[in-house]
């Protein structure tokens, strides 16, 4: 179909709509995450320059012009409405509930604990206000380490902090359960970070830990290239960079190639083709000190994963804000 055929079509279907269900289906047929014009838009990168340039402005056009007709035909319709509302036929049969929608980060957090329950895993939850000692005294950042600074942590007062991170349930967890274990805890952390496409002031993460006798970075990624193939569903490319946590030694970040653009480079992977998926090392002496055990007995691995950027990634979501915002014409697209 081309753009002419699609916006007679698109046209005679909004003017003809009857009442503002209609019009919804018709915003998400023409101008959804899969729509038809939407579709058309993405197919730009496959024509030749001369076609792209003609096809994309004629395009970029008719989505203008089917989003001012959308509103006005919205106001047209609320208008009639009004103007009825004094009358009711408490006889007519009643509409049937729209059904609710799951938020995307809640249907990929069940994918994720399903995916590490099967891997053996178990699932335990922490508090979101933590103490001082275990959000960073128990992990090995002192006192003067640049992550108490304010610009970073919310404070509640001098001996409690909104967690930075779900580390802390680390050393709450080997305090009272003995090696080898395997867990992951999924929650709600908090840092004063400048709001942006893939940053937000709060955010979900997914710690990792696992402890044995005989534990290493292989362990780690095997675990970690399993999990983002059972949940991509398909094999995925990674990269270990060398990094710096006080709690791990040595540690890495874990890098993904963008999903977004194919790792060609976009806003949500800052134009590098790569986004940072999940912090993670090899547990530090002094976290399994300040648990109790005794460091030479005991390896183990911890990572941390933002739930966040995994959904971003999973639905091609390019703004992780549209995740806290409510808004259902977003909601029923999952």
């Amino acid at each position: 179909m081309d753009i002419k055929e699609l916006r007679d079509l698109a046209l005679k279907e909004v003017l003809g709509a009857k009442n503002l269900e209609e019009l919804e289906k018709l915003e998400i047929k023409y101008l959804g995450r899969k729509g038809s014009l939407t579709e058309v838009l993405k197919q730009l990168k496959e024509l030749s320059e001369e076609m792209r340039g003609q096809i994309g402005a004629a395009a970029n056009q008719l989505k203008h012009e089917l989003a001012s007709t959308l509103e006005r035909r919205k106001k047209e319709i609320k208008a009639v409405f009004e103007e009825k509302k004094e009358w009711v036929d408490i006889s007519a049969p009643g509409h049937k509930l729209a059904k609710g929608h799951l938020n995307p980060l809640t249907l990929i957090l069940r994918k994720v604990e399903e995916i590490f329950q099967s891997l053996g895993f178990s699932v335990v939850q922490g508090p979101e206000l933590e103490t001082d000692f275990y959000n960073f005294e128990a992990l090995n950042v002192p006192k003067d380490h640049p992550a108490r600074d304010m610009q970073d942590t919310f404070y509640i007062d001098e001996e409690h902090v909104l967690r930075t991170q779900t580390s802390p349930m680390q050393v709450r967890y080997m305090e009272k359960h003995q090696p080898p274990l395997r867990v992951i805890v999924p929650g709600r952390v908090f840092r004063r970070d400048a709001t942006d496409a893939s940053h937000d002031c709060q955010f979900y993460q997914i710690e990792g830990l696992m402890v044995d006798k005989e534990i290493s970075v292989g362990n780690f990624k095997a675990v970690i290239l399993e999990f983002f193939k059972r949940l991509y569903g398909q094999e995925v490319k990674i990269r270990l960079r060398p990094s710096f946590f006080p709690f791990t030694e040595p540690s890495f970040e874990v890098d993904m190639a963008c999903s977004v653009c194919g790792g060609k480079g976009c806003k949500v992977c800052a134009h590098s083709g790569w986004l940072e998926m999940a912090g993670a090392g090899m547990v530090h002496p002094f976290v399994f000190k300040s648990a109790g055990y005794t460091p030479g007995d005991w390896q183990g691995f911890a990572f941390g994963i933002g739930l966040d950027r995994i959904t971003m990634m999973k639905y091609k979501i390019n703004d992780i804000r549209l995740l806290n915002f409510g808004d259902l014409r977003f909601l029923k697209q999952f």
